[in-house]
């Protein structure tokens, strides 16, 4: 008896645009859709299978009515071993006109709250003026409109 999850062989008994249909044990039979042919895009499914095929599938689903979905692709999932990527030689970038920031000062913690905002209010301050020269030189220098 046939089981979700089963990987069995069959026989492609027919080909339809949508799919094909696969002869089973027992005297059953299935479908396996285009989308369950391969891991890659199939647009012809003559492409891929011929009548009279023998094919490894697996038992997607049952369904009350008795119709039987297949998958070839899930049949044949063996672990495929995955290259490591190439690791990239990109040097870190920088950009002169990107404000990086200060270093982290230690004695966070001994400093006032009056003190804090003061520095916030600095670095603050250096961030606009770090962006406005930034975003000056890339629209070809400061000008100012005449009105």
């Amino acid at each position: 008896m046939l089981e979700i999850g089963a990987i069995v062989e069959g026989k492609v008994t027919g080909l339809t645009a949508f799919g094909a249909f696969v002869s089973l044990p027992d005297g059953k039979s299935g479908m396996v859709h285009i989308s369950e042919v391969s891991n890659s895009f199939v647009k012809d499914i003559k492409e891929f299978l011929k009548e009279g095929q023998d094919v490894k599938v697996k038992v997607v689903n049952i369904t009350e009515e008795g119709k039987i979905s297949l998958s070839i692709k899930k049949a044949d999932e063996t672990p495929r071993e995955t290259a490591p990527r190439p690791k990239r030689n990109d040097r870190p970038r920088s950009n002169n006109n990107v404000w990086q920031g200060q270093p982290k000062q230690q004695n966070d913690s001994a400093m006032s709250f009056e003190d804090m905002m003061a520095r916030f209010k600095q670095v603050s301050d250096e961030k606009m003026t770090d962006l406005k020269r930034s975003t000056d030189s890339k629209h070809g220098g400061y000008s100012r409109r005449k009105g």
